[in-house]
């Protein structure tokens, strides 16, 4: 249902009833565990595709030991697509245009990024930052929040996830437990002046001059006024900028306040195959209509504005 056109859903949920593995099968992926990039670590110099073939072999048979019909390589980069194009035509497997992530250059300072993004954009956001100015707040940089604010953190992401409309994986506490602890893990966090209330955070990853914005969470009952999604942003890129990061990645879905704030959309792909041959050419043939346009309404305006950078079609 994520990425089935809508015209086709009754199709599918007709099909579901026959066949149930048509709407849910036992996946095996290969790539960001959290709707990011897939990557396959490697030393330099090594032969690509002889490595990305051991890979797909060891996900084959992986895949029968724990009996999961459903193969997925997710959300691969365009640096992948040749080697990934070959396996495809080896392992059966098709294509599958998926949600674009998202990054933006921010150069050295805030001022820096401003200057960076079209003038109907920078005009806007200034307009909103001088707003969100007036947001009675703090602004704190946290790594491994005790137990209290990785409570007040975790109601604010639950909060988010809930009001989202598009929902990957179902993330509990332990797993922002578990990744708190690792070193290049930092909350850019929003605190209330009046009674220190965590207002709105973002996770965000520090790898050297690239910096990954991965979960947010926002208190929706704040006034409107206050613009919190915009503050956390400018402090987001104060911040970055200051640890030296010239790029901030953003990741899938809530498009359209990342196209105001300049993001370039990423094209992303799956690589998928099925074991039954006739869920497999199911999906392979609805995967040839799938498209930015038909998986989320802000990307079909963005594409409307910029249909040159429309990945090509499967």
């Amino acid at each position: 249902r994520l990425v089935v056109p809508p015209a086709l859903l009754p199709v599918f949920n007709v099909l579901g009833k026959v066949m149930p593995s048509a709407l849910y099968q036992r996946t095996l992926f290969i790539g960001s565990p959290c709707s990011d990039e897939g990557r396959v670590g490697m030393v330099q110099g090594v032969d690509k595709l002889a490595v990305l073939r051991c890979v797909n072999q060891g996900l084959l048979e992986k895949s029968r030991e724990i009996k999961a019909p459903m193969r997925v390589w997710k959300d691969f980069p365009a640096e992948y697509d040749v080697e990934l194009s070959a396996i495809t035509k080896e392992a059966k497997l098709f294509r599958l245009v998926s949600f674009p992530g998202t990054e933006v250059k921010i150069g050295n300072s805030l001022e820096t990024y401003l200057a960076s993004l079209k003038s109907s954009r920078r005009n806007k956001l200034k307009k909103k930052l001088k707003q969100a100015a007036n947001a009675p707040v703090n602004v704190e940089i946290v790594q491994q929040p005790n137990t209290e604010v990785m409570d007040e953190l975790f109601a604010l992401f639950w909060q988010t996830y809930e009001k989202g409309t598009t929902k990957f994986e179902r993330l509990n506490r332990s797993f922002f437990d578990l990744i708190s602890a690792h070193p290049h893990a930092y909350y850019v966090v929003l605190r209330s002046h009046e009674n220190g209330k965590v207002l709105a955070f973002m996770l965000c990853f520090a790898l050297g001059k690239h910096v990954i914005n991965k979960f947010i969470g926002i208190d929706y009952t704040q006034p409107k006024e206050w613009f919190l999604y915009f503050r956390l942003w400018e402090a987001a890129v104060e911040w970055s900028a200051s640890i030296g990061a010239e790029s901030i990645q953003s990741g899938q879905t809530g498009y359209a306040p990342k196209i105001e704030l300049g993001h370039d959309m990423v094209p992303l792909t799956n690589y998928c195959t099925h074991n039954n041959p006739i869920v497999l050419w199911v999906f392979a043939t609805v995967a040839k209509t799938i498209n930015w346009e038909t998986l989320d309404e802000d990307l079909k305006e963005y594409v409307k504005a910029y249909p040159e950078l429309s990945p090509r079609k499967t």
